[in-house]
């Protein structure tokens, strides 16, 4: 299913490229077109009116910068996943193994508790590097996962 590769050395952190690259290029075109906008709209529009073009512009780049950080990271503690809302510590011994089924945008992590929780800063579109990063970590659960088996 996944190749087998040797298990990184701890720290490791796993992000997309096409996905940061892509977020953080419109970002700032994003931010940079407010600036602009705002600078050359007529005069009918007020100083109010500007500043709310520039806002628009700079919470359009923030809610960017939410799918630009995305990434999973590995310790000697546990594995974070930071996704676009919200970040999930685990330590190892919570972690059963991961998955990345076809077709699937980012792998699954399965937990102790029975959750399963995606990990957005693998992503499926990078199909070669996805698997080696969801190899990678799968010999580091392998290997640091105190979970006992049922």
């Amino acid at each position: 299913m996944f190749p087998s590769v040797p298990a990184p050395p701890l720290p490791v952190v796993w992000r997309p490229k096409r996905a940061r690259v892509v977020a953080y290029t419109l970002a700032a075109i994003m931010v940079g077109g407010a600036l602009i906008l705002a600078v050359i709209l007529p005069e009918q529009f007020h100083i109010p009116d500007r500043i709310g073009v520039l806002v628009f512009g700079c919470a359009v780049a923030f809610i960017l910068h939410l799918l630009g950080r995305l990434r999973v990271e590995a310790d000697d503690d546990g594995v974070t996943v930071v996704n676009a809302v919200r970040v999930h510590r685990y330590e190892w011994a919570e972690i059963l193994g991961i998955s990345l089924p076809d077709a699937e945008p980012w792998p699954r992590l399965d937990l102790a508790d029975g959750n399963v929780v995606g990990a957005m800063g693998i992503q499926g579109s990078e199909k070669a590097r996805a698997a080696r990063a969801v190899a990678e970590l799968n010999a580091l659960i392998k290997i640091k996962s105190e979970a006992p088996d049922h």
